[in-house]
């Protein structure tokens, strides 16, 4: 009898530790998942920063473009106010397509492609776009693994005990799909 006690209770130990480890893996990967989304975070925010000043800079010089101006400003105030990736996906795909035609519109205007400031405003959002890009790989990465730990077995009998949940990923649209050209000036 002592030595089935003694078994039972090594059985217990081990298990209690697995189940630790599992959690703990949990917990890594869900933090690694908000680590990413934050990083996205600040790209957006970056790019949101960069609109009002790109559309200033537009207005003085195409100021009959105002449809694509409000379009834009619109984009940007719904990009603001959304939180979920599934969602904030489509919306920042369509302010990423609109700003592409914004700035396309330095073709069609020589003033506004000669502007130092909007020069400067377009090189930056190159850059913007292209953290953008790296943020967005790493984040559904992330978002990856800790799906696929909490969706498998036997994770997944630790992950629904504890409340881990799928995360979301941050997904493109078709606007997305399509890739919008925007050229650093020459």
């Amino acid at each position: 009898m002592t030595t089935s006690l003694l078994l039972s209770a090594i059985l217990a130990v081990a298990l209690l530790a697995w189940a630790m480890m599992l959690f703990n893996r949990l917990v890594r990967l869900r933090n690694q998942v908000r680590t990413a989304w934050a990083d996205i975070d600040v790209q957006l925010t970056r790019r949101h920063d960069l609109v009002p000043a790109l559309v200033a800079a537009v207005k003085g010089y195409a100021s009959h473009e105002g449809a694509l101006l409000e379009a834009v400003t619109t984009l940007r105030a719904q990009a603001t106010a959304e939180r979920a990736p599934g969602r904030l996906g489509d919306v920042e795909g369509r302010l990423e397509h609109a700003l592409g035609r914004l700035v396309a519109l330095k073709e069609a205007y020589p003033d506004l492609k000669a502007n130092q400031n909007f020069s400067q405003l377009q090189r930056d959002l190159v850059e913007v776009e292209e953290s953008l890009q790296y943020a967005r790989r790493f984040y559904n990465g992330a978002v990856r693994d800790y799906n696929d730990a909490v969706q498998r077995v036997p994770d997944l009998l630790v992950a629904r005990s504890c409340g881990f949940n799928p995360a979301e990923f941050f997904q493109a649209d078709e606007a997305q799909r399509a890739a919008v050209k925007v050229e650093l000036p020459r």
